[in-house]
């Protein structure tokens, strides 16, 4: 900012004032007039024109109060032989007005000019009551209005374009969290089918073998190395399915089918096959598929956190379909455990309750008192009917 009160002008509008100004004089001195009243001596129409020379330096940042200045001077101009410059000037001060102003006094000035064209034109015509008069009205109507509705016509293109670069911003802005989301989605629901997947066979692997490590019983060994060989090899198997999967099907392997609750008799026996007491209970009909693995999965992965933790007892499944709901219970002993246990991270149970919320379904993981002692309780209810069109996986 300048000095003072006035802030720095631009430099066009500097480029504007001097050219105008220069201009101005060399026609003053060359006799060229337009056709003024000439009530005042022609030197008298160097104030004018120096005057609106200086509204142009604020023709950017003051453009309201440079054109009523800029009128007053037009208005002394015309007293005067005249000078083009200073029309010239003025116009510009009119379109600058518009173009620069705030939004009210760009949509008040084309009107006022043009109503001031029309008065001229009027006043002119009752006072001469000759049709020439409509050719004042007329070059009026060039001074004022065509600049002010020539800068109205600038300022609604570029508000337009504005506007439409904001739109692309805003849609590439969306298109860009939606890419964000989906690629977030994708991620939680890889790692849900990975730990689903591969963390029971590890788990019953890291049990087993800690056993192997601990326990100097040949037969105990030789049974914990089956164990540890059938898991690691089923592992491997969904391992290398999954990194199928991912690479878009490359390779001959195909991604495996979704699996249901027809297969939780095999879950709960190769449960048992790990070392877990493990009972199951089922009374449902035909289920949604989504519903079906997500219950699949709750009680797949309740069962290989069962395994890492719960102290030796029955662990019960029980799954009942009722008012529309699927209502799933998984219990295990809960208290100090003696013996190998395998460490846990939390994301079973993260996962588990994702895929819940995925289907709208409400679910509970805590600790709690029952006749047998204390029990580790998962409890998830899967709505059945008008189940969301979430991915479960």
């Amino acid at each position: 900012m300048a000095v003072g009160l006035l802030p720095r002008p631009h430099r066009f509008d500097v480029s504007i004032a001097v050219a105008g100004l220069l201009g101005g004089v060399a026609m003053w001195a060359l006799g060229l007039h337009t056709s003024g009243s000439g009530l005042l001596p022609a030197s008298w129409g160097l104030i004018p024109l120096a005057v609106t020379a200086g509204m142009e330096l604020l023709r950017r940042t003051r453009p309201q109060f440079a054109l009523v200045v800029g009128a007053l001077a037009l208005t002394f101009d015309m007293l005067t032989p005249g000078n083009a410059a200073t029309i010239i000037m003025f116009t510009d001060l009119a379109y600058a007005a518009v173009l620069y102003g705030t939004p009210a006094a760009a949509r008040r000035i084309p009107v006022i000019t043009g109503l001031i064209s029309v008065a001229v034109m009027l006043g002119f015509l009752i006072w001469w009551r000759n049709p020439q008069a409509l050719f004042v009205g007329l070059g009026a109507g060039i001074v004022s209005f065509g600049p002010a509705a020539t800068g109205a016509l600038v300022r609604n293109h570029r508000e337009a374009a504005e506007a439409a670069r904001l739109r692309a911003e805003q849609t590439a802005l969306l298109a860009e969290m939606d890419r964000v989301q989906a690629v977030t989605a994708e991620r939680a629901r890889m790692a849900r089918e990975l730990h689903d997947m591969v963390a029971n066979h590890l788990s019953a692997i890291a049990i087993h073998s800690t056993a192997a490590l601990s326990l100097d019983d040949p037969r105990t060994s030789q049974d914990a190395l089956a164990v540890i060989r059938e898991n690691s090899v089923a592992g491997l198997n969904e391992m290398r399915r999954l990194i199928g999967i991912l690479r878009d099907g490359s390779g001959d392997l195909e991604p495996a089918a979704a699996p249901t609750l027809d297969g939780l008799d095999a879950l709960v026996a190769g449960a048992r096959a790990n070392g877990l007491d493990v009972g199951l209970d089922t009374a449902h009909g035909k289920l949604p598929a989504p519903v079906e693995l997500a219950a699949y999965r709750i009680v797949q992965e309740s069962l290989t956190n069962a395994l890492k933790h719960a102290s030796p007892g029955r662990v019960s499944v029980a799954l009942a379909q009722r008012d529309g709901v699927l209502d799933v219970r998984v219990t295990s002993p809960y208290g100090d455990r003696e013996g190998p246990r395998a460490p846990g991270s939390g994301a079973g149970l993260v996962g588990m309750r994702e895929r819940v919320a995925l289907l709208g379904g409400t679910f509970e993981a805590a600790p709690e008192d029952s006749p047998d002692g204390k029990i580790w309780a998962v409890r998830a209810t899967l709505p059945v009917s008008d189940t969301p069109q979430g991915d479960p996986t």
